[in-house]
């Protein structure tokens, strides 16, 4: 009986460390925090506390992308893996499958700010395997989301397409306004690839109204997040007082929270505007501040999308060769990722360059390559057979998830 009384007592006594951690960081005193849940890690006995640390500890990394000054943010996202992987090993140990799914569901979100893609898919896939356990039920829709931006991230839109439309069905079922907040501001991200600017900025608006009414205890991170997306879509539409408006909001939450990886989203942004207006002077720091933050923290798809800028704006300087060495090196990352829509917008930019060069055979073979791109991310519309993404379009989904032009 003293025994099973001293257990609970450091059962009682892990709670009330994770639950002064927890206090800690929603006070914006991630480090403190963060020492706390360590402590925790390294005493504890106890194999439940030690798995709700461990998701704590991945949260907190997958949200900071640094660690103190001492670790670079791209080691914090690695350590955020190790965490996961330690956490299903728990799991494993408390034979629980509910613990198991949700391990291996933060093991995905883990590749994912990684772009590891392909590994995403797998634990992904893994999780929805474990059916039949209520948490795994719940937990489905958080599965759909993460897969769905992995497949975003591999350009495979359709499929990206059913794993956003199951992720909102199953935040509809469960009201789970959190969950519906992050998948509209995926959806926006969709389409404003695709180029249906107008769902582009609707999906955003939707977070942002999701935020409003009932965000009033929710972490900031989700209104950041639903104005840097409508930042995108209105720069894509050309407002762009509207869009440093929505920039400037999210980044002042990223700069007080620490999040570098939505700072560099920002900057990132804000170089794109300056480019929109054709400010190349003021859009080249902004795009290098962008690029150190993403090659700290491991983000090879924002660095590709911080290449095509810069090699727009030597495109505008007339430094035809310049742009060619900033293509050449996001098409290493591009097809190291996998990220077809990255590859057709090298491709695009390369027949540019190569037509103004007068250079025959290689404009011809980037058009040979830009229209392969078309066929292999199935970008056509079902109905005129025109391509889509080529230019702003108004788009509808069928229930099967191909799209065609709505007009």
């Amino acid at each position: 009986m003293r025994l099973f009384n001293a257990w609970e007592m450091g059962q009682d006594q892990t709670k009330q460390q994770i639950e002064k951690g927890l206090h800690l960081y929603q006070s914006n005193q991630t480090e403190k925090a963060l020492q706390v849940w360590m402590r925790v890690l390294e005493k504890s006995a106890d194999p439940a506390g030690r798995f709700r640390v461990l998701g704590c500890l991945i949260t907190a990394h997958a949200e900071m992308g640094r660690y103190k000054d001492m670790l670079k943010a791209h080691h914090v996202m690695k350590l955020q893996r190790k965490f996961a992987v330690v956490q299903i090993d728990t799991a494993r140990e408390l034979e629980d499958p509910n613990y198991l799914t949700e391990g291996y569901l933060n093991l995905a979100r883990s590749n994912e700010k990684l772009c590891e893609f392909q590994k995403t898919i797998s634990y992904c896939k893994t999780c929805l395997n474990m059916q039949g356990t209520t948490v795994s039920l719940q937990l489905n829709g958080q599965v759909s989301l993460s897969m769905g931006n992995a497949f975003l991230g591999l350009s495979i839109f359709q499929k990206a397409l059913e794993c956003f439309e199951k992720a909102l069905r199953y935040a509809h079922n469960n009201d789970d306004k959190m969950l519906e907040c992050r998948v509209c501001c995926s959806l926006g991200n969709f389409y404003a690839q695709i180029k249906d600017y107008e769902k582009a900025l609707f999906f955003p608006c939707k977070a942002a109204e999701l935020v409003n009414d009932y965000g009033a205890g929710w972490s900031l991170k989700y209104r950041a997040m639903s104005q840097y997306h409508m930042a995108v879509a209105y720069r894509k539409l050309g407002r762009l007082a509207d869009a440093m408006d929505c920039c400037e909001e999210s980044m002042k939450i990223a700069l007080q929270h620490g999040d570098r990886p939505l700072q560099a989203l920002c900057l990132l942004c804000f170089a794109d505007i300056h480019l929109s207006r054709r400010d190349v002077q003021t859009a080249f720091p902004r795009y290098d501040s962008a690029m150190s933050i993403m090659t700290e923290i491991g983000n090879r798809l924002g660095q590709i999308q911080v290449l095509l800028g810069v090699a727009k704006c030597w495109m505008i300087q007339k430094e035809l060769d310049k742009a060619l060495e900033s293509i050449e090196k996001a098409q290493e990352l591009a097809e190291g990722l996998g990220n077809k829509l990255g590859l057709l917008k090298l491709h695009c930019l390369c027949e540019r360059i190569y037509r103004t060069k007068g250079l025959q055979r290689e404009l011809r073979d980037h058009v040979v390559k830009f229209h392969e791109c078309v066929e292999e991310m199935e970008l056509y519309c079902g109905m005129c057979g025109e391509s889509i993404g080529e230019k702003n379009n108004q788009l509808q989904a069928l229930p099967c998830s191909h799209f065609f032009h709505l007009k």
